[in-house]
């Protein structure tokens, strides 16, 4: 992905304090910062199940002990395929994948009403998509696309335990 681009999105944002970590300097969380956040965003593609006494599963368990919004953008849904807890964020029981590069995807809205889309009209884009199964029950959809080489859904949005759940499957 375009790294500068990918950065700058961020920081435009209004009314945004855009911190990026790597993986491992979240989990470190040297500063003591970690649940200061109001949101984590993750875009991350670790294929490994963290080992059971390792920090990084130890801080990524605590995702939902609190209000912390979690947002998951493409590639991150993919990661840790093994993992139940990262399957329980993401709300699609079997994360299973192919990959597309270069498609030219149509974006539906499928829910016109709710805060994030509000305002959104639907949109083409250039992107890479995943074949994987939807987001299942006790998903809010946001967004589709009846491209033959994409899940049908592109955006949704969930509860896991106290913490509210975005899930975006565009952003390569």
């Amino acid at each position: 992905f375009e790294v500068p681009g990918f950065h700058q999105c961020f920081r435009n944002l209004p009314d945004i304090d855009y911190y990026p970590q790597h993986m491992e300097d979240y989990v470190a969380d040297v500063a003591q910062a970690r649940q200061q956040y109001d949101v984590v965003l993750f875009y991350n593609f670790h294929q490994q199940t963290p080992e059971p006494e390792a920090a990084m599963r130890t801080a990524l368990e605590g995702l939902g002990e609190t209000k912390q919004g979690i947002v998951v953008l493409h590639h991150a849904l993919l990661a840790f395929p093994g993992w139940q807890l990262w399957t329980d964020v993401m709300g699609i029981p079997d994360r299973s994948f192919g990959f597309y590069h270069d498609e030219q995807v149509y974006t539906e809205i499928a829910d016109p009403d709710h805060p994030i889309t509000k305002g959104l009209s639907p949109w083409e884009m250039i992107d890479e998509t995943y074949t994987m199964n939807d987001a299942g029950e006790g998903n809010h959809i946001l967004l589709t696309t009846n491209h033959p080489r994409s899940m049908h859904t592109l955006a949704w949005t969930r509860q896991y335990r106290n913490a509210r759940v975005f899930c975006y499957e565009g952003g390569h």
